[in-house]
């Protein structure tokens, strides 16, 4: 273990910690995050859904790129009209390139109220840019000059962090993270200048390693979802808790997979004592509860 990443959140068992209380006599909250990108057909692609014919590297990768590129011309917006049909407005995790490359859709999303969130400025790897502070300054500058507001969260391509990125996200103004997927409530991580908070992000229903990775058939979206979310409101009784559920356009906004969101999302309505809030209110609400501590 990374001596000087894992200094920065001390231990903390969730049954020591303080009662949360949340608005409304509720008892758990759900962030959904939307995850746009930019893809460059000149570059190797972030992931890929098809192998080159014979093992043979393929550039440019046209049908992976392509695969991307269906994702935001089509699918993006059959999650758009999902979550607005049922009246959710989720984060929008952004690159930055985004704001000039795909405005429609960025547009889209900014016209009802999404959060929209930093997500590296092209996609690709965090610890491998020449100037990570500069990147981060260059994503918050494209979104605050479309949207007129910077954005105050931050989650990286893949999750990628090195020892310094936490502080330079710190340096460039960010409130929150999604990189940290260590827990089921906020938790502050010691950062210079000053902390910066952990909203609680997924691996796990997150549509990338359920689908990509480990290769499950549609359905398991709602299986692994009604069961995260069950057990996690259980608990919530006692211990407020925050789920996340991650998506991207050219995965979950497939044919066969939208199906499948949009029932989760209905039983995620049906339930009493549920929120379903931005990464950024999450992160206000805490501060309420929990006020950053000193470096």
């Amino acid at each position: 273990m990374n001596e000087l990443l894992s200094a920065r959140v001390p231990f903390s068992a969730i049954v020591d910690r303080p009662k949360l209380v949340l608005p409304e006599s509720a008892r758990m909250v759900v962030w959904l995050i939307v995850n746009i990108e930019h893809w460059s057909m000149e570059n190797p692609m972030p992931r890929t859904v098809l192998s080159p014919p014979m093992g043979q590297p393929l550039q440019p990768d046209l049908p992976n790129w392509a695969w991307h590129e269906y994702g935001m011309r089509v699918g993006f917006w059959r999650i758009f009209d999902a979550l607005n049909q049922r009246n959710i407005v989720p984060t929008l995790a952004t690159n930055g390139i985004v704001c000039t490359s795909y405005p429609r859709v960025a547009e889209a999303g900014l016209n009802k109220g999404w959060e929209m969130m930093g997500h590296g400025y092209v996609q690709g790897p965090m610890h491998k840019l020449p100037n990570q502070l500069e990147a981060i300054e260059q994503t918050v500058e494209a979104i605050k000059k479309f949207s007129g507001k910077a954005p105050v969260g931050w989650e990286s391509p893949g999750l990628t962090e090195n020892d310094t990125t936490i502080d330079c996200l710190s340096k460039a103004g960010i409130e929150y993270v999604a990189d940290w997927v260590l827990d089921d409530q906020p938790v502050w991580i010691k950062a210079n200048p000053k902390p910066v908070l952990s909203v609680p992000y997924t691996v796990e229903m997150n549509d990338i390693p359920m689908m990509l990775l480990q290769s499950n058939r549609a359905e398991e979206m709602l299986t692994r979802g009604i069961d995260q979310f069950e057990r996690l409101w259980s608990e919530s009784a006692s211990i407020p808790r925050v789920m996340a559920l991650s998506v991207h356009p050219y995965i979950t906004g497939a044919p066969h997979r939208i199906g499948y969101f949009e029932k989760l999302l209905d039983h995620i309505q049906k339930k009493e004592g549920v929120l379903i809030k931005t990464g950024e209110w999450i992160s206000d609400w805490y501060r309420t509860q929990v006020p950053a501590p000193k470096n």
